[in-house]
């Protein structure tokens, strides 16, 4: 399945003992193989002919607001059409597993310090070979920009070349989520000579290392990528080219999947993928994922400005009730770290979650906020969330509170979350992409470093506190410690509520698309293995 090199056997004991080495290629599926093979829902069948072209339908295009810098982009719509064409260090393998991908292996020499030493052979798509200049500028570049995934970095203290092959990062502290922070796109190699030359601009052109360049691009309408033909792996991608077709509506993309005008998409929605059962020649895979749907309150409004007002309406959740019903039992509750990576809370024993409804009631009296009503905001992209609001809605009837429900173009309630200034909003809900260690997600509850969520979320120290704690611990009882404890904290404050992991199912026809598909995904890019696709029947 993939090649790897441990020269100890217990990786994160290693990382304390600085002898981590890793080396190897990116994950790839076996040849003819079975959906059965670990890791795997589907096997692309290598025996089928190279070539042609595949036709995916997606449900949002990039954030026109970020343009096309990968730094900047802070939605998943975004780094699934970046990744096509950028590529980071490290990618994520099958169970959230860390791979080589520019960089064929590292080491780790101490806790502290991670050596990477960077494939030979990669090319830009303009054919000018990928430096270690490259990728030291791309970090310092990414370090001092105002992209909210620099906070993901931690804290590196330096990254330097030290050979010609060979880039080293030195940290203040131990950071063990380092190596996930730097898989996602927002960390990929960016042409920096070109860049510094100002001879192309990354916010409206695109110049990266991986298997596809872009074609032509309408806004909202449709993308056409074709095979790059600097391609450092001379086997990928294995189609010519891949049109991108921006689809919100899921009933027009059900529509192309039953009359083949697509071949592949994906669904958030349990009820659509139920749809296509039964139907000739399409297939669906369900994708657990680390991704979760969560609630803002907003804290620095007048509605949920008391913290009593905001632990009410979290202890009424019921999120049980919101796995099992808007999810089709798919998904499961959880709290800030991710339910089903390693040492992750357990959101049964969060406070909100054994307080009762007669606490919830009470407070709200103390607060004096016994008749709240609020709007809650969200969009019509992913009808899950619609679904979830609505059992929102009757689990705080039995507190007494009313919530109306406002359904929205995502265009519009970003505009209004994230960049009206005040924000535009007593409440409002979307998910987070949940990455691979529990320890990355729970930063977005520093708004001091996550940024995006400053003008509507309060800092708090003792929080933060925690948030780093968790980085620098290793995997195993004490941080499982840790975290608990940050979960506890961020459930009192209330104010960004976790509610259940969010399920996707990706839909293909089996008579024209023959695609590698991982058991799991954490930075809610379920296209992962692109250029790996075949088309069938041509």
């Amino acid at each position: 399945m993939r090649s790897r090199l441990l020269c100890c056997a217990v990786a994160a004991t290693l990382l304390a003992t600085g002898c981590a080495e890793r080396a190897g290629q990116p994950g790839q599926a076996a040849a003819a193989s079975t959906p059965s093979t670990p890791g795997f829902l589907a096997v692309a069948d290598n025996s089928a002919a190279p070539g042609g072209a595949v036709t995916l339908q997606v449900a949002a295009d990039n954030a026109a607001a970020a343009g096309l810098d990968p730094q900047m982009s802070a939605a998943a719509a975004s780094w699934n059409l970046m990744s096509f064409v950028y590529q980071p260090l490290v990618t994520v393998g099958p169970d959230y597993t860390i791979e080589p991908l520019l960089a064929e292996k590292w080491a780790t020499p101490d806790p502290t310090t991670y050596v990477f030493s960077l494939r030979p052979g990669v090319s830009f798509s303009n054919g000018r070979a990928m430096t270690a200049d490259d990728v030291v500028g791309t970090m310092k570049r990414l370090l001092a920009s105002q992209s909210s995934w620099a906070g993901q970095l931690g804290p590196v203290e330096s990254v330097e070349k030290t050979a010609d092959n060979e880039v080293t990062f030195k940290l203040k502290s131990p950071y063990t989520p380092l190596l996930g922070a730097l898989a996602n796109i927002n960390a990929s190699i960016l042409p920096m000579k070109e860049i510094d030359e100002k001879s192309i601009d990354v916010t409206k052109e695109t110049l990266g290392t991986g298997p596809f360049v872009v074609g032509e691009h309408r806004q909202d309408v449709a993308w056409t990528f074709k095979k790059n033909p600097a391609y450092w792996n001379k086997e990928q991608p294995v189609v010519d080219t891949l049109t991108v077709e921006i689809v919100p509506q899921e009933a027009t993309r059900l529509a192309a999947l039953r009359d083949g005008s697509a071949q592949m998409s994906a669904f958030v929605n349990a009820d659509t993928a139920k749809l296509l059962e039964g139907v000739p020649n399409v297939r669906v895979a369900t994708q657990t994922t680390s991704d979760y749907h969560y609630l803002n309150l907003n804290s620095l409004g007048k509605t949920f400005a008391d913290q009593r007002v905001r632990q009410a309406v979290n202890i009424a959740l019921d999120r049980k009730q919101i796995a099992e019903v808007a999810t089709g039992g798919q998904s499961k509750p959880t709290g800030v770290t991710p339910e089903g990576l390693p040492d992750a809370c357990d959101p049964a024993k969060v406070p909100s979650a054994t307080a009762g409804l007669e606490k919830a009631k009470a407070l709200l009296k103390e607060a004096g906020a016994e008749n709240l009503t609020f709007t809650l905001a969200t969009y019509t992209t992913d009808p899950v969330l619609g679904q979830i609001a609505q059992i929102m809605q009757q689990n705080l009837q039995r507190i007494g509170v009313t919530m109306k429900i406002e359904l929205l173009d995502e265009g519009t309630w970003a505009n209004r979350v994230y960049v009206e200034s005040p924000p535009n909003f007593e409440a409002s809900m979307t998910w987070f992409a949940g990455y691979v260690d529990g320890a990355m997600v729970s930063r977005w509850w520093n708004p001091d470093t996550s940024l995006f969520n400053k003008a509507f979320m309060k800092t708090d120290p003792e929080l933060n506190a925690l948030i780093d704690k968790a980085a620098a611990d290793l995997p195993g009882p004490a941080r499982a410690t840790t975290f608990q404890q940050l979960c506890d904290r961020a459930d009192a404050n209330a104010e960004m509520i976790p509610l259940a992991t969010r399920p996707q199912y990706l839909a293909y026809r089996s008579d024209t698309l023959s695609p590698n598909i991982m058991a799991n995904e954490g930075y809610g890019n379920p296209y992962r293995m692109i250029s790996t696709f075949r088309e069938l029947a041509r």
